[in-house]
């Protein structure tokens, strides 16, 4: 009798345990949701993270002995200080360093402080500049170097452990989604110490999110958001300076690829772990598609070697001109998905569009798009990143409702399934918890 209860009991572990992981696979198309500026910072879904920054700047402009123009200084001192000298009604201004001398723009492409003529305001004047208003980028590297690590490093592990909890995720389930797609950047991999100016602390955050989903039986998909080198110029790749160097050499590839091999090798155990995202938005042409092909098929590699049921997700290109260029290289790879995101934004076009206009370029454009990626006996497709926010003014509750209604039912056809970007977000449209706690997203129905 002794024998059969033991029997009867590790059976009954057994059952239990298998049960558990089967829950923890939802089932395909999936409904997720982005856990956008948590692990990865993005400035403007939480303004208030950069407060501290005076200016929201990076590092101080100054002027070397030799009279050449560098960026180094983290404080402000006589090197760093300049008189601006505009030309009265016009957007043009001279630049007058400390040694009285003007900066100016040399052939060589470096700015130097050695002019000293004066000037009639022309084009053909190399100490005249013409003042543009851009925004800054306020990404990772940003945060960690603007405040220093000693600064960064109490603010990141307070917003990591206060921005996105346990309930977050019991929140998720109790609303209808099935999974999160959790950005991180590649200095996760070197946690605890990743290389300067990044903070360790971000790997912990990334085991608890695998406890939570565990716990509340949601997927997890794993999104290289910032590649080493930045595999595009915005600040959610955490480009320093708005440039883009990924994929440009052998060894920067490698790199990458071993971040996905971490990655893969410390969750594959995990019941939770539905994806592995290889690199999310790489920009053409900076990233070429021979470049991307070689590291998805690395990428997809190290991922095989961990775990058969992963599924690997390969982002197309943005700007691209063929939307179908990885089609033929994904098919051929068991579990592998396209990720293609739709915004109805970031596009003058769309400035001027109607509420219906909106509706039907859902319904049309976007449809027909997503249909031209999904093909029998192709990879899987997956939207994601879309959002229920557009340019149309004093858009009433029940227009935004059937905007967002109008993307569940097209994006509801990728075979992988879809992703709102994101959890949370001071802009309230931009934000899933809001717009669910407030009616105008319902995922019961």
């Amino acid at each position: 009798m002794r024998s059969r209860l033991s029997h009867c009991f590790w059976l009954l572990v057994a059952l239990c345990f298998l049960s558990r992981r089967a829950a923890a696979a939802p089932r395909l198309p999936v409904r997720a949701v982005n856990l956008g500026g948590w692990l990865v910072t993005e400035g403007w879904i939480l303004p208030s993270l950069f407060d501290g920054i005076p200016n929201k700047d990076l590092l101080f402009v100054g002027v070397q002995s030799d009279g050449s123009v560098v960026a180094t200084a983290t404080s402000p001192g006589k090197s760093e200080t300049f008189r601006l000298v505009r030309n009265a009604g016009q957007n043009r201004m001279r630049i007058m360093a400390a040694n009285r001398l003007f900066l100016q723009a040399n052939k060589d492409s470096t700015v130097t402080a050695d002019y000293g003529k004066s000037t009639s305001w022309g084009d053909d004047d190399p100490s005249v500049f013409a003042v543009t208003r851009v925004t800054g980028l306020q990404g990772e590297y940003q945060i960690c170097n603007g405040y220093g690590t000693a600064k960064a490093t109490p603010i990141l592990k307070n917003h990591w452990s206060t921005y996105i909890v346990e309930d977050d995720f019991r929140f998720i389930s109790e609303s209808g989604l099935t999974a999160v797609r959790i950005p991180v950047g590649w200095w996760i991999a070197s946690d605890p110490s990743p290389p300067a100016p990044y903070i360790g602390g971000s790997l912990q955050t990334l085991d608890k999110a695998f406890k939570w989903a565990e716990e509340y039986n949601l997927g997890v998909i794993i999104d290289l958001h910032a590649a080493p080198g930045s595999q595009n110029p915005f600040e959610h790749s955490a480009s320093k300076d708005g440039s883009q160097d990924w994929g440009t050499s052998a060894a920067n590839i490698a790199q990458t690829v071993q971040v996905i091999d971490f990655l893969a090798s410390r969750y594959a155990a995990s019941p939770s772990l539905l994806a592995m995202e290889l690199l999310n938005e790489p920009l053409a042409p900076g990233a070429s598609l021979e470049s991307l092909k070689t590291y998805y098929r690395d990428g997809y590699n190290a991922v095989r070697k961990h775990s058969s049921e992963a599924y690997v997700i390969m982002s197309n290109r943005l700007s691209s001109p063929d939307p179908t260029e990885l089609l033929e290289f994904a098919g051929g790879l068991p579990r592998a998905v396209i990720d293609v995101h739709y915004y109805v934004l970031f596009n003058s076009m769309f400035d001027t569009f109607t509420v219906q206009q909106n509706i039907d370029f859902i319904k049309t454009n976007y449809s027909s798009a997503l249909s031209t990626v999904t093909k029998q006996n192709g990879p899987l497709t997956c939207v994601g990143e879309w959002v229920a926010e557009w340019q149309v003014p004093n858009a009433t509750k029940e227009e935004l409702q059937m905007f967002a209604n109008a993307q569940m039912d097209v994006y509801g056809k990728a075979t992988f399934g879809w992703a709102y970007w994101t959890l949370k977000n001071v802009n309230n449209h931009w934000s899933m918890e809001w717009m669910i706690k407030n009616g105008y997203i319902s995922l019961k129905n």
